[in-house]
């Protein structure tokens, strides 16, 4: 079944891109419920977008339609030639960095506006720290979030 699943699931995306006009090769593995479909293509800047933006609404066309044509609930996770990898990362790595400035002058940093799944990277990345909190302020699509020192 999940075998199955899988096949017609790359058989519908891969449908998807070409009618969108891109040629690609797909990789999927699946976690649980989810699916992660890395993509391969020859043009990837026309799959990300600004800040990965195209990607995510591309994710999430895809999930709406395949849960439509497959019947089921699935959820993927999309990925174009790793970008999505790098940039959480690069979101852990900032993360740390400003969480360890924050502990050190005990002043508060406000980061950029970002995605909600961005923003829960950070959260997470920093959920064990002692020395600072975090949360999310504003409203979509300029939520932020705010790493502060722990009282």
């Amino acid at each position: 079944m999940s075998e199955n699943l899988t096949e017609q699931i790359k058989e519908k995306v891969k449908e998807f891109f070409l009618k969108a006009g891109f040629s690609v090769e797909l990789k999927i593995t699946k976690n649980d419920r989810t699916f992660k479909i890395d993509v391969q293509t020859d043009q990837p800047k026309e799959l990300i977008g600004q800040k990965g933006t195209l990607l995510l609404e591309i994710q999430h066309l895809l999930n709406a339609i395949l849960k439509k044509q497959i019947g089921q609930e699935i959820f993927i996770d999309l990925d174009v030639g790793g970008y999505k990898e790098r940039k959480i990362k690069y979101l852990r790595e900032l993360a740390r960095a400003i969480a360890d400035e924050v502990a050190l002058t005990k002043k508060e940093k406000i980061l950029e506006p970002m995605p909600a799944y961005e923003r829960r990277i950070i959260h997470l990345e920093l959920a064990s720290r002692p020395d600072v909190t975090t949360e999310s302020i504003g409203k979509e699509p300029n939520r932020k979030v705010v790493i502060k020192p722990y009282p």
